[in-house]
């Protein structure tokens, strides 16, 4: 409204305001009117309307502000301007809130009452322009149009009910295709999220299977291209693979309608392969069975046939023939897959016995993996790490196992002597376990179980086997070998339906034949002593007191005696070796000596001052006293060898 007043009626009608603040205000007032004016309709009006309370001018008015306001009004076209008019010198240029005066003084200006004049200034002051407006005249707020047309929304509802895996770059493409619509993909998920769940729609043919003509189906395919769904979507739709889509779609391309005619399948060549051409090639391989395709090809003299053509006829004879002989060196067929002659149908039922030794070698010796192996639950019931693999490497790998879980039904091992010397058959023969050695020499290696077991602990573990610098080392890697593998998916387990395949999980709290320690030992009696160390971790056995280690004091440990080697071992570690004589006759150890210490994880901390070596290694011999002999209370008197006989 303001740009509709000259600067010089502004300046007739207040010459007492500066032309700074006047420019100052002025496009102020010009935005913040603008603004408020937004969205108003026009409605043209000559003049104001009756019933405003117009006045006569009173005398002594200024005849110059009178005249410039009669000048406006006759440039205006709605009640609106002429209100805003009324009021603009004293809503812009006085002190708020308006003084009496100067509302009167306007009032006189403009012939108006100055009623009319206060009602209106106080309007403005209260709601801005919309004060201004007649009363008659309703305030509706102008709604958003709709910036997607309707059909697109339909559209993106009928594809949501068809198929829910769009793409929204997809759907922009749909939707332009069909409909000449563009959108970004950003609007394409608001709408996909903002449509209402449909129910599922389907295509008039159905799918790719469906369909009773197969044209029909490879032109659905084509269309739903064209339409712009992706190749994906399509194969997803239609339940036809990738790529038979990409093969319509190419052939289309190259053939356009003709490439979607159903083609006779197989190949289209000539044929060139008959039967007589077979049976020329299957006389050739009786006569030279150890010739391959191309030598068969040079002696048939066919240039036909291909060289691949004649090998495929030779595979395909020799199904049908059975008088072809083998090539030389070559495998019948394969054998169907046997069930294993020691199949367990429940745990401890057979135990699988083996050694290993190992890739590296410590001083030159390479050490030795013994293990007993549950063929059941495929769990590593005990092991041990020997240097050597001999007979009492094997009873104390199975004593250990035996106190564990108990005595099994059958122990599988190999014929070696570490598993079928006397000592071990008579312990087994003791505890009522049946012994099954196989014959490696005729194949049967493959019975026992530990043989593909070992290649587990090369695979597993050898790389940690290497790093390790002692035997004691050696040995506590060796059961955390164990200890891995037992707890630890087994594939063979898997296979067999358990769940979970764990070997331990799968043996759970089963048990074998049960012995008490005190009777087991007894089984073992020939072999092994449990003797307890005293403060200084030394043994006594058949009265001989010698040293074992120094770092296990009162703890029971195992003196394996065989051959001439007395050894004492504790969790499979041996801790010290003496050389000693078994009378087999007293059952009791003699002439005790030479002791060998090993290094062990029980090695004491503090160490000993002066390390112990075979000649200063002490063995003290303690025989038991004789018995006294009672003394009698009275001399006895001592009788005749020979009775004295009086003759005559």
């Amino acid at each position: 409204m303001a740009s509709l007043l000259t600067p010089r009626y502004n300046r007739l009608l207040y010459p007492h305001h500066t032309s700074k603040t006047i420019g100052k205000s002025l496009p102020e007032t010009r935005a913040n009117h603008a603004s408020r004016a937004h969205g108003l309709g026009e409605r043209r009006c000559s003049s104001p309307l009756q019933g405003e309370g117009r006045g006569t001018a009173g005398e002594g008015a200024p005849m110059e502000a009178a005249s410039e306001f009669a000048q406006l009004q006759l440039r205006f076209v709605d009640q609106f301007q002429w209100r805003y008019e009324l009021i603009r010198p004293l809503v812009l240029f006085e002190e708020r809130p308006s003084t009496q005066q100067a509302i009167t003084q306007r009032a006189h200006d403009t012939a108006t009452h100055p009623e009319t004049v206060r009602k209106f200034t106080r309007r403005f002051e209260q709601q801005g322009l919309l004060g201004l407006l007649p009363e008659a005249v309703e305030i509706v707020p102008k709604g958003t149009a709709p910036r997607v047309p309707p059909e697109v929304i339909e559209e993106i509802g009928r594809l949501k009910a068809l198929y829910d895996g769009f793409q929204y770059q997809e759907l922009v493409r749909i939707v332009f295709c069909k409909l000449g619509y563009r959108m970004t993909d950003k609007t394409a998920k608001k709408l996909w999220q903002q449509s209402p769940p449909a129910p599922q729609g389907a295509l008039p043919l159905g799918d790719y299977h469906s369909h009773p003509d197969r044209y029909e189906a490879r032109l659905e395919v084509i269309k739903l291209y064209s339409q712009g769904w992706n190749k994906l979507s399509i194969s997803h739709f239609l339940h036809v693979s990738r790529p038979t889509v990409d093969r319509w779609i190419r052939r289309f391309e190259d053939e356009h309608f003709a490439g979607l005619v159903g083609r006779p399948r197989g190949p289209q060549a000539p044929r060139k392969v008959w039967f007589p051409v077979m049976v020329a090639i299957y006389h050739l391989q009786k006569a030279h069975p150890d010739a391959g395709e191309f030598r068969i090809w040079s002696l048939l003299a066919n240039d036909d046939i291909s060289v691949r053509t004649v090998g495929r006829v030779m595979a395909l004879n020799r199904q049908v023939y059975d008088d072809i002989p083998l090539p030389h060196g070559a495998k019948g067929p394969k054998k169907p897959a046997q069930p294993h002659p020691y199949k367990a149908q429940s745990p401890h039922e057979f135990w699988f016995i083996d050694g290993r030794k190992m890739d590296f070698a410590f001083d030159g010796v390479k050490w030795w993996s013994v293990i007993i192996l549950d063929g059941y639950s495929r769990t590593m019931l005990a092991g041990a790490i020997a240097p050597t693999e001999a007979s009492w490497v094997t009873l104390m790998v199975l004593y250990t196992a035996c106190l564990r879980y108990g005595a099994p039904q059958h122990l599988i091992s190999d014929s070696g002597g570490a598993f079928t010397s006397n000592e071990v058959k008579a312990v087994l023969k003791r505890l009522a376990i049946t012994p099954k050695p196989l014959v490696s020499t005729q194949g049967e290696s493959y019975k026992n179980l530990l043989e593909t077991h070992f290649n587990i602990q090369r695979r597993l573990y050898d790389y940690q086997f290497a790093h390790t610098t002692t035997p004691a080392e050696l040995e506590q890697v060796h059961q955390t070998f164990m200890a891995t593998y037992n707890t630890t998916a087994h594939q063979g387990l898997l296979k067999e339906g358990f769940a979970p395949p764990v070997p331990m999980q799968v043996l759970g709290e089963a048990k074998g034949r049960i012995y008490s320690p005190d009777e087991l030992a007894r089984k073992f009696s020939q072999a092994l002593f449990p003797r307890t160390t005293n403060q200084y971790g030394c043994v006594t056995l058949h009265s001989y007191h010698f040293y074992v280690e120094a770092g296990l004091p009162k703890t029971q440990v195992l003196l394996w005696v065989y051959g001439e080697q007395l050894r004492a071992v504790l969790d499979h570690v041996v801790l010290a070796e003496y050389h000693c004589r078994y009378d087999w006759r007293d059952h009791k150890v003699k002439d005790l000596q030479d002791g060998v210490f090993y290094p062990t994880r029980f090695a004491s901390p503090q160490g000993s001052l002066i390390p112990l070596n075979p000649q200063e290694a002490l063995v003290l011999y303690r025989p038991k006293p004789m018995m006294r002999q009672v003394q009698l209370p009275f001399p006895a008197q001592q009788l005749w060898l020979f009775e004295l006989v009086h003759t005559a």
